[in-house]
């Protein structure tokens, strides 16, 4: 399975947590992440990422290409609602993409739990 992972600054913090949390889960998986976080990811895991440009970049884009192309099959993109981001539209096009091509997205933590549970378990099985 293909896993997009993508967290503002402020948020950065928690994704590493998950992926420390989960990385028994993401190791099994073909992982990509935009700059910064995916550096920060596999500094603190060691998982094997991918990483694209910084979100504010073209990560963001990059990653809604992917989804566009039907190349992921889960997102999980823990943003900041109470923090203006620069690109927002860039954001704003990746979640409608999610939305448009029925790829799974989660966007807090807890639906990333969720979700990484459930995938752990052998619960669920993403396939277009």
């Amino acid at each position: 399975m293909k896993i997009a992972l993508i967290a503002h600054d402020k948020k950065k913090p928690e994704m590493i947590a998950l992926a420390v949390k989960y990385k028994d889960c993401l190791e099994k998986n073909e992982l990509y992440a935009t700059g910064t976080t995916g550096k920060l990811v596999g500094q603190a895991t060691g998982l094997n990422i991918k990483c694209l440009k910084s979100g504010p970049l073209g990560g963001d884009q990059q990653i809604g290409s992917m989804i566009a192309d039907s190349d992921l099959d889960l997102v999980i993109f823990l943003r900041d609602p109470l923090t203006a981001q620069p690109h927002e539209p860039d954001v704003n096009a990746l979640l409608r993409l999610c939305d448009v091509t029925q790829t799974p997205l989660a966007t807090n933590l807890k639906s990333a739990e969720i979700m990484l549970s459930a995938l752990r378990n052998n619960e669920i099985e993403v396939k277009k």
